[in-house]
């Protein structure tokens, strides 16, 4: 059951998801989806809108032949999800969806709307009874949360205790899509399951991390909804802060969800809190004046359809974070995410500390590139090796070269879209993909410090970049007054 069903997110995310993992037969064969929204569609016109979406967003990848058996699957119910006096018709909507199709009642309620209405949303799938597992239909019931979860650690805190009152922690799947892409996935395989580089992963080897998530598009028409959030609460809280958790985590005892949520946990706790005057020095927080992507003149956010004229809120932010452990003190992790940047990116880079040099100082070499590994986790997804080389000739001199490895290239075809493994892996209970309470509530005491400076003043440490550069120069001072740089992908 998608709440919220008429919006952009099930157009272009969820169903697209849901119709590859039906062309994979991974799903039941009697499958069901039911939309659920205030757009007055039936099943016919809901079907329809959403096949010419598939088709934009797939594009040469969609299957004609496969849409109309899957199509049959898909059922709307026109109702507003905070109309208490609706609920008796949508309950009576789903028993005989599956007393039609010959489904057990196994339930999963996805909310595909506007983050303040997620409490109330609970809160009246509660009420009506659907939550019940031994109610009718009987079965399993589990939801799914977009995030943001909340805005601040007090509202984390609230939202939790609304979604507890209906539902236990095990049926609970928030979905940070980031976590399902197949770099984020192979990061534990890549730690811990190649000897080669776990030796090396700790302060003695390792320099320094970076962490970036760059976007070239604006705003869009969500100008409304990311004016309310900006970059900190959008990108920071939860994807940001969980690739650093993955990164650098200890090795879980095992693969199960809680094992590795365990000690996601642990290294969350781990970071260090920024002093309150060292906050401003910590991070940095930027907005895109206008400017030029891609040869494409572009406006400033504060021209962005639905964004107030004078607005403060961020669409970049960069940040600097320690971790008070064995294995990572005094190791800089810089992370940063913005957008109307200079290109699409989305990568870990792990900066190895530097051989010496001295016996090379006597040859043509000026000086020695450290080495660099770099995991892509978008566009192209794969992983590549920055190592010395001697260059052709008979000086010697020694030249930065680089191994690649592409999952398109190494197993013939692209990765699956995160939204349908995320998806799958909800319907099967497993959780290990998804953020727990206490890592939410956690990630948000981190920056709860950052987020009270700027409700004293909202324009504080806000700087202005012009599209499709690289953000505020500002976001520089945070490498170079330790005599380091930004990457540039």
């Amino acid at each position: 059951m998608i709440f919220g069903a008429s919006g952009d997110l099930t157009r272009r995310k969820l169903v697209p998801a849901l119709f590859d993992l039906h062309r994979e037969r991974l799903l039941p064969e009697r499958f069901t989806v039911l939309g659920v929204s205030r757009t007055p569609h039936t099943d016919a016109s809901f079907r329809g809108q959403l096949v010419e979406a598939a088709r934009v967003e797939l594009g040469e990848e969609f299957d004609e032949a496969a849409w109309d058996p899957f199509a049959s699957r898909l059922f709307y119910h026109p109702g507003d999800i905070l109309d208490a006096e609706g609920f008796p018709a949508l309950c009576d909507r789903v028993r005989a969806l599956c007393a039609e199709r010959e489904i057990p009642g196994n339930l999963l309620f996805y909310l595909s709307l506007a983050p303040k209405h997620y409490a109330a949303a609970v809160r009246a799938i509660g009420a009506s009874g659907l939550a019940s597992p031994d109610g009718k239909p009987p079965g399993t019931r589990r939801v799914v949360i977009e995030k943001p979860f909340g805005d601040d650690l007090s509202s984390a805190r609230a939202l939790d205790a609304d979604v507890d009152s209906v539902f236990r922690e095990e049926q609970v799947f928030r979905i940070d899509h980031y976590l399902g892409k197949e770099t984020v996935q192979n990061l534990l395989v890549f730690r811990f399951a190649n000897g080669i580089f776990e030796p090396l992963w700790n302060r003695n080897y390792i320099d320094h991390v970076q962490i970036t998530v760059a976007e070239e598009i604006g705003v869009g028409s969500r100008g409304d909804y990311y004016d309310g959030a900006g970059a900190v609460r959008d990108m920071l809280q939860n994807h940001l802060l969980q690739l650093l958790a993955l990164v650098a985590m200890e090795p879980p005892i095992s693969l199960s969800a809680n094992d590795v949520r365990d000690e996601k946990l642990k290294l969350l706790r781990s970071v260090e809190p920024v002093p309150a005057d060292r906050l401003g020095e910590a991070c940095v927080r930027g907005q895109y004046a206008a400017g030029t992507v891609r040869g494409r003149e572009v406006p400033a956010y504060r021209s962005e359809k639905n964004v107030p004229p004078g607005s403060l809120t961020e669409t970049y932010v960069a940040a600097r974070f320690t971790i008070d452990n064995w294995r990572w003190g005094g190791v800089p992790f810089y992370i940063r995410s913005g957008k109307r940047l200079a290109s699409r990116v989305s990568e870990i880079s792990v900066r190895f500390r530097p051989a010496p040099y001295l016996l090379f100082e006597h040859t043509a070499c000026s000086s020695l590139e450290s080495n660099l590994l770099v995991l892509n986790i978008q566009p192209d997804e794969g992983i590549f090796l920055q190592f010395g080389a001697k260059s052709p000739g008979p000086a010697v001199c020694v030249q930065p070269v680089q191994f690649r490895f592409s999952y398109e290239q190494a197993f013939g075809e692209k990765s699956p879209p995160a939204y349908g493994r995320l998806l799958l892996d909800a319907m099967l209970g497993d959780a290990t993909l998804f953020p727990r309470e206490d890592i939410v509530e956690v990630s948000w005491a981190l920056l709860e410090p950052f987020l009270a400076r700027w409700r004293e003043n909202p324009g504080r440490d806000l700087n202005f970049y012009p599209a499709g550069s690289w953000g505020p120069r500002e976001a520089d001072g945070l490498l170079a007054r330790e005599g380091r740089r930004w990457r540039t992908p």
